[in-house]
């Protein structure tokens, strides 16, 4: 075990409200992906409302924007379950349930080992990846840093 987590911020506009009949692919895929997510290799923790479920009722600005923010033991753990596993296949079909946008909408950045990470402070480290771009504070898979904030 390391002293430093991977945390992960994706967000995403919707093109239909969840309870629209465009959205049921996308939520017929919320339980089976968490589930996947919470047993994958390197899974510490992931953001669930009040019932524990999925974060699709958190609307941190108060708007449509849904928020995905989870935590890893490294950037191998993480590439592993979105790009290995059955979550690929959820990504394939984003566009078919959500708008694409112009600016940056997934953020990763190191914390230490036992930290849960707010939605502010997420939404934080994707604003500082869009005004900035990729440095240790905030960076994306293409452009990584490890937790002594060296390039990858």
């Amino acid at each position: 075990m390391t002293d430093h987590h991977l945390a992960q911020l994706n967000v995403g506009r919707l093109r239909r409200p969840l309870d629209a009949p465009e959205s049921a692919g996308f939520v017929a895929g919320l339980k089976p992906i968490n589930a996947l997510a919470d047993a994958a290799p390197g899974f510490v923790w992931r953001l669930t409302d009040e019932n524990g479920e999925d974060a699709t009722s958190i609307h941190p600005n108060g708007d449509d924007m849904i928020v995905n923010l989870s935590v890893w033991e490294s950037r191998e753990s993480l590439w592993n379950f979105a790009y290995r596993s059955d979550h690929l296949e959820l990504l394939r079909h984003r566009r078919e349930w959500f708008l694409r946008l112009a600016e940056p909408i997934a953020a990763l950045w190191w914390v230490p080992a036992g930290h849960v990470p707010s939605v502010e402070e997420a939404l934080g480290r994707l604003a500082l990846l869009r005004e900035k771009g990729s440095g240790p504070e905030a960076f994306t898979f293409r452009e990584s840093y490890d937790p002594a904030g060296l390039a990858l």
